[in-house]
């Protein structure tokens, strides 16, 4: 997928009238990531932390007049964490679904991304979903409980979890690892991540067919919070200026990884 067509995907066409955004007098907000989710928040080659979340979440606080502070953590960590309270918001791609409602509370979407297919740059047993799935001694990497895991079982194979050809791993990192080394032959990300993984390869991995799914993102809060309601002023705010498209210019488009 070319990335123009990756962009167009990204923001949302249609949003709810504008509300308020409020002045919150310099409070203290603490925001948990993970670093490890180009371009949407990584560390570049001087271990500076930045991405498309982060200048976001800068716009956020300018907007919202808060004070931001960053912790880390990993992604399975984040949203049992958020739910206990440990942090104020976490953010790090993470789609929306009806089962994390109930442990977390979520901004509106600030994006639309879609599930991609990434194979190594030389591959060429096979061109898309169907082509994959017919060849039975083809691999797959996924982690456990995320969205592409279940576009792996579901989208692409039969429908069971434990399908043997699903090689699992902790991390979407080590996942695309394997996949560089040889050792599983397709890996899936959403089209922010994907698109990031494949610009930084340099020619060593690609896109493949036709996307497998879309999914909208959110912040997320712990269950309750007064937080929400401003936070997503200040996403509508910068749907409607045109700031939400300007982000996604620079780290979709001109963005160049090294």
């Amino acid at each position: 997928m070319k990335l123009t067509a990756a962009l167009a995907a990204l923001t949302l066409t249609v949003a709810p009238a504008l509300a308020e955004v409020p002045d919150l007098a310099g409070r203290e907000v603490v925001v948990v990531t993970e670093n490890a989710y180009p371009p949407l928040q990584f560390l570049d080659k001087s271990g500076a932390a930045i991405g498309w979340e982060y200048d976001a979440m800068a716009e956020i606080a300018k907007r919202l007049n808060i004070t931001v502070t960053y912790q880390n953590t990993s992604w399975d960590a984040m949203i049992p964490a958020v739910s206990e309270g440990q942090y104020d918001l976490g953010m790090t791609g993470i789609t929306i679904k009806d089962e994390r409602k109930e442990q977390v509370d979520f901004s509106a979407p600030y994006m639309r991304s879609e599930m991609l297919m990434i194979v190594r740059g030389d591959e060429a047993r096979f061109t898309d979903a169907a082509s994959f799935a017919a060849i039975p001694d083809l691999l797959i990497s996924a982690q456990p409980g995320t969205s592409p895991f279940y576009a792996a079982v579901y989208n692409i194979l039969d429908g069971n979890e434990e399908n043997p050809r699903i090689i699992k791993f902790e991390t979407f990192g080590a996942g695309l690892a394997a996949l560089q080394a040889g050792d599983v032959d397709l890996t899936l990300s959403d089209s922010t991540a994907a698109n990031g993984y494949v610009g930084a390869s340099n020619g060593g991995l690609k896109i493949i067919g036709e996307p497998l799914a879309s999914e909208d993102f959110g912040f997320i809060f712990p269950k309750g919070s007064d937080l929400v309601a401003p936070i997503d002023a200040a996403i509508e705010s910068m749907r409607a200026d045109g700031t939400l498209d300007a982000l996604n210019q620079k780290w979709f488009v001109d963005y160049k990884f090294e």
